[in-house]
């Protein structure tokens, strides 16, 4: 086997690896987001939800990848992701109290707007593996929706069978908030221009911590109306 080929062999491992360690995030959301769905509408919001997401993640390695190097990009998305995780904790209450019918397109649009900002990590890092290959990235975003099928499928399951685990799914997501919060290119360079030490676990601890202090506020005003 030549080099090219080993470099070419290599790559793709490492965009399979990348796939699956980044797909379990997008998966949470969409499970949260089409639980309370008829089970035939939901198979239909995992599909169309997973493959808007990935036709999203191509056209932002096409158009955008460059974008996201621009100042306030990441912390916008964080606050954006922030804000429907503690939609998806609190209604969550709501239905155990009083079950109402879910929208299959109010699913999808949840589900396309989460997967848009949390799609940022995927799209650079398999852009990085694939070194300037447009087949690989291609293959690695493509590859990304059984992934995502299949593991919003199991989490739907125990999701159902554990309500409970919503609450930890919305601090999930809180979290990579303020990772995507913590790497932006403007406010790292603030705080190294002020001599101020952050990591950005702390930023993911912080957000995740304010996703479920408002979430149970929200239920709690919900409760009081």
């Amino acid at each position: 086997m030549d080099s090219a080929s080993t470099e070419f062999l290599t790559a793709l491992l490492q965009i399979i690896w990348i796939d699956i360690v980044l797909s379990d995030d997008n998966a949470l959301v969409i499970a949260m987001a089409s639980r309370s769905l008829p089970k035939r509408q939901r198979r239909w919001a995992i599909v169309l939800g997973a493959s808007a997401a990935v036709l999203l993640r191509i056209i932002y390695t096409l158009l955008f990848l460059q974008a996201l190097a621009l100042p306030f990009i990441k912390i916008a998305g964080g606050a954006i992701l922030m804000m429907i995780a503690i939609r998806l904790a609190s209604e969550e209450e709501r239905e155990e109290e009083a079950p109402a019918p879910t929208s299959i397109w109010s699913s999808i649009r949840i589900i396309v707007i989460a997967d848009a900002v949390m799609s940022l990590d995927n799209v650079i890092a398999v852009a990085g593996a694939a070194q300037g290959s447009m087949a690989l990235i291609i293959f690695g975003l493509v590859l990304s929706i059984p992934l995502v099928v299949l593991g919003s499928t199991f989490l739907i399951a125990l999701l159902e069978r554990f309500p409970a685990l919503v609450w930890i799914g919305a601090g999930v997501l809180g979290w990579v908030a303020g990772e995507l919060i913590g790497s932006d290119p403007a406010l790292a360079g603030f705080l190294r221009k002020n001599a101020v030490v952050v990591e950005t676990w702390q930023f993911a601890a912080v957000a995740a911590a304010m996703v479920l202090f408002f979430s149970g506020l929200r239920v709690r005003r919900k409760a009081s109306a």
